[in-house]
Formats: C-alpha cells, sequence, structure tokens
C-alpha cells in the first residue's frame, strides 16, 4: 500500500511555523492544519498567536476556532479530528501540513498512536482537577513525579490537563504514561511523512518572544481576558490556565501589577520556549533548520528542497 504524504512543521513559540507554513502550502499545493493545543479555542485569539484572515493568504486551516473555550479538547480528540482533515485534504489531491509546537499532538498523529488502550474515566479526571483547584497545580504535579518522574520532567506543573492524563493512565494500566510514549514511538508512520524542525538561536528567540508578547499588549490581549472573564469562562478551565491568559488574570483580580503580569507572561513564554525545543531534540528526526536571520523565502525552498528528497512533491 502507497503511504499518502504528510508535512510536519514544528518547533518552539514564535519561531515563525505559521508564515513558513503558509509559503510551503502555497507551493506545494498543501492545506494546514494547526497542532497548537490553543489556538482551537473561539474567543481565544491573541493570547494564543491565532494567525489572522491575511496571515492565512487563502490558505485554508483546520483546527482554529473549532470549540468553546468550556469544551473538553484533549490529544485523543485532537488526533480524530486531525486525522479526519487529512483524509478530506488528500481526497482534494493536496497534501495535509501539520503546523504548531504542541510536540505531544504531533507525535500521536504521526506515529498514529493508539488511544483505544487506555482507559478514560471521567470520575477520576474530575477528581484530579478538584485536587489541583484545591491544593494547587504543584501539588497535583508531585503526585506524577512520585509515580513517573521521566514524564513529569516533559511538562511544566501548570499543565494540569496532561499531568492529569499521565496520572489517569497509571491509575489505570499501573504503567508510566511516559513507557508508553516510547512504545508509540517505536511505530513506524503510516503515512509518508516529512518532519521539519525550525529552530533559532537562544537569545533572539527570547527577543522575538519579547516583541510579541508587547505586541500582543498594544493589540489589546488585558480585553480579550476580561471579556472571556466576562462571558463566564471561569479561570479554572483548562483553556484558562493557556500562557498569555492565567498570568493576566491576577492583574485583573488586583493582586499583582501590569508591570508584574506583563513579566511573568514573558518569562512562562520563554520558559514554554525552551521546553518546546528540548521535546522535539528528544523526539523528533528529520530536518532541523536554524532559522535566525533567514528570510521566509530562503527558509521555504531549503523545506521544499527537502521535500523533494524525500520524494515528498515532485521536481
Amino acid at each position: 500500500m502507497v503511504k499518502k504524504p504528510f508535512v510536519v512543521i514544528g518547533g518552539p513559540t514564535a519561531c515563525g511555523k505559521t508564515n513558513v507554513g503558509v509559503l510551503l502550502a502555497k507551493a506545494i499545493n498543501g492545506e494546514i492544519i494547526s497542532a497548537d493545543s490553543m489556538q482551537v479555542y473561539r474567543y481565544m485569539d491573541i493570547g494564543t498567536a491565532k494567525p489572522t484572515k491575511e496571515e492565512m493568504q487563502c490558505v485554508p486551516h483546520y483546527l482554529i476556532d473549532e470549540i468553546e473555550p468550556d469544551e473538553e479538547y484533549n490529544v485523543m480528540l485532537f488526533q480524530k479530528k486531525a486525522k479526519a482533515y487529512m483524509h478530506k485534504i488528500w481526497k482534494m489531491g493536496k497534501v495535509p501540513i501539520l503546523v504548531g509546537g504542541t510536540g505531544f499532538y504531533i507525535n500521536a498523529v504521526v506515529y498514529d498512536a493508539d488511544f483505544e488502550q487506555t482507559q478514560q474515566n471521567d470520575s477520576f479526571r474530575n477528581e484530579m482537577y478538584l485536587f489541583a483547584e484545591k491544593y494547587g497545580a504543584e501539588a497535583l504535579y508531585e503526585k506524577l513525579k512520585k509515580v513517573d518522574p521521566e514524564y513529569a520532567a516533559s511538562l511544566h506543573f501548570n499543565n494540569v490537563k496532561r499531568v492529569t492524563r499521565a496520572l489517569e493512565y497509571h491509575h489505570f494500566t499501573g504503567k508510566c504514561f511516559s513507557k508508553y510514549n516510547a512504545e508509540q514511538k517505536q511505530k513506524i508512520s503510516p503515512y509518508h511523512t516529512a518532519m521539519i524542525v525550525l529552530t533559532m538561536q537562544r537569545q533572539v528567540l527570547y527577543d522575538r518572544i519579547e516583541k510579541r508578547i508587547d505586541n500582543m499588549i498594544q493589540q489589546g490581549l488585558l480585553k480579550e481576558v476580561e471579556q472571556l472573564l466576562q462571558k463566564g469562562y471561569a479561570k479554572e478551565l483548562v483553556s484558562m490556565q493557556a500562557i498569555g491568559y492565567k498570568e493576566l488574570i491576577p492583574y485583573i483580580e488586583g493582586k499583582i501589577s501590569m508591570e508584574q503580569a506583563i513579566s511573568d507572561l514573558k518569562k512562562n513564554t520563554r520558559h514554554f520556549a525552551k521546553r518546546q525545543l528540548t521535546w522535539f531534540k528528544r523526539q523528533t528526526e528529520g530536518l532541523w533548520l536554524d532559522v535566525t536571520n533567514r528570510n521566509l523565502m530562503q527558509v521555504t525552498e531549503d523545506v521544499i528542497k527537502y521535500l523533494k528528497q524525500c520524494n515528498i512533491v515532485g521536481e
């Protein structure tokens, strides 16, 4: 059976994945599926760096603006939706391009991870969410560190959703989620996959992050967070715990200054980018492109050259 072509563009936040993805899609007759765990939520535009219609340049994008901020969204739902869109894109004779920085989501699609074997239990999950609410996200994280320190090391303690997912897996199987991930990675991808990871010199990336956050504040990020709260979306929601939202809520509540909120946001985003890079280094084989001081056209040309080598696109 001939494997269908599939392109992935990953890398840390603020490294230019969105723009490269759009240029590539236009060059190879592709359509984009977002591999971002937060851009899927409606009303969360500025803080998630969601591409605008202008930035999309008429290239179809999927898994953006598809669910409400209080709806359940996890890696299993993502995988199911992404695969459905991939088949839709192939049916049109086009190439699906997965673009984003949520590495765990990317691997779930690339290696077609089998989540059917892992039980889901709303009761246990809600129990963990309530525990985090009562004792703090860090206390829940400590639970994971005790049973699966390797997987815990790949997460930030504030990522309650993924911490809970790993605890849930351990609770029902007695196994570590890190071992499950390793087993899934040993699987051969059912697709003819080309993986591209964009990287950047650390300080240049951090400077870009700082500038991006300053722009987000100017664009009205604070108002966006306030409007979400006014719509009734509780600060405890998984979506509202996203970087860019949770840092501004204490300011809105009068607990910290705006200066402190912005400082926390920049620091947390830098740490997030660092964790993303670490994750991709551990997990990903493919073309690594350092895009520091390179223009979009140069980067896209290098990606196309690689796709030709991989026989994803013709000469």
